[in-house]
Formats: C-alpha cells, structure tokens, sequence
C-alpha cells in the first residue's frame, strides 16, 4: 500500500462534503498538474491517503482510500487529465496542521514541507506513521 496527501479548498471541496458521498466516494478531478496527475497514475485501490484543508485551515482532518485508479477526467475533454476516485475513511481525533507539520523534525522532507502548492502528493510510510500519531488515529 501506498500513501499520498489531497489538497483542497473548504470552500470548493470539503471533508464534509467527501464524507457525504459515503462509499461512492467521488472523483479528484479538476487537477491540472503535470506531476500530480502523475502520482494519481502510480496509485492503486486500496491505497490510503490524507485530506488535507488548504487555504485559512492548512490541516490533516481526514483520512480517505482510492476506490478506482486513474481514469480520464469527466470534467475536461482533455485526454491529458486524468483521475481517480477517493472516499472518506475517517476523520483525525486532532487535525494536524501545515505548522505542526513543519516544526516536527522528522518531517522535515516531506513533500507538503518542500512544495506546498502541489495539490496531491506522496506520503512515505514513516512520515503516515507519525502524522497519524500527531492526528491520533492508528496508521
């Protein structure tokens, strides 16, 4: 198995809302970057990864699983675009926000710390581990 991180927005896309699509879950679409379009490639069902609130939050609140590996995109007639499709698992007891991500050392490399603006992203197993411990829920 292997883990990633989802970006987005409260306002566009909200845990809330992923939540509420239960285990149909709902595409990650509308990514219109090269390199993440890429991670979504490389992921498969069963996958686990963290959602993350950009913006005014910039936590961890949940965790999700890919339902489907990586497909065109419904929103665009772009073949370009692909992605996959995610539910919600759980939700963190302690949402882990972008400061406390950054002032525990052993996250030092991890790619939301090196390149916040990329919207999905790994997660190595080490760095699952220790976010899961700071959001108190068992990786």
């Amino acid at each position: 198995m292997a883990y990633w991180l989802f970006k987005s927005e409260p306002s566009t896309w909200s845990w809330d809302d992923q939540v509420a699509k239960g285990d149909a879950g709902e595409e990650w679409d509308g990514v219109r970057n090269y390199q993440a379009r890429n991670f979504m490639r490389e992921m498969k069902r069963g996958d686990r990864g963290f959602f993350y609130h950009s913006q005014s939050e910039k936590a961890v609140v949940g965790v999700v699983e890919v339902i489907a590996e990586a497909h065109p995109d419904s929103t665009t007639d772009d073949a370009r675009w692909e992605c996959v499709d995610i539910k919600a698992v759980t939700p963190v007891e302690t949402p882990v926000t972008l400061d406390d991500i950054k002032a525990e050392e052993r996250l030092s490399e991890m790619v939301l710390v090196k390149n916040s603006r990329l919207s999905v992203q790994p997660v190595t197993d080490a760095e699952w581990e220790i976010v899961c411990d700071m959001a108190g829920i068992s990786a």
